[in-house]
């Protein structure tokens, strides 16, 4: 390069002389290769995010009544006969239907004791 300015004609003429390739190096057996590359890349992240919704989830397993009795025996007292009340309303809805009215009474309606009776009768 040289210290003065070039005349445009000058850089216009140096220009022309650049002459890129019509194809890329490997010709169509290149662009090929990119193509079904791009592709395949394509379709296996299709494919992994269709597994991915499409995957279902293992229920966690029921829990038995003995288990659930179980567990309820060792809640306190007020918890208790909550829990035992809600196993009543699944395994004797008829029943509960009845006691239903005296569980809000000061007492609480049934004793602890006989609803422990009554569902533990069932299970």
């Amino acid at each position: 390069m040289t210290d003065r300015a070039i005349s445009e004609t000058a850089m216009l003429t140096s220009l022309q002389d650049i002459q890129l390739p019509a194809e890329a190096a490997g010709g169509m057996a290149a662009d090929l290769a990119v193509a079904i590359g791009l592709a395949s890349l394509a379709a296996l992240l299709v494919a992994g995010v269709l597994r991915a919704l499409s995957l279902k989830r293992r229920p966690m397993p029921e829990k038995t009544l003995k288990t659930r009795l179980a567990e309820v025996q060792k809640l306190p007292d007020a918890e208790r006969r909550v829990a035992l009340l809600h196993l009543m309303r699944g395994l004797a809805p008829e029943r509960y239907a009845e006691i239903k009215g005296a569980i809000y009474q000061p007492g609480g309606g049934v004793d602890l004791a006989t609803l422990e009776a009554e569902v533990g009768a069932r299970v």
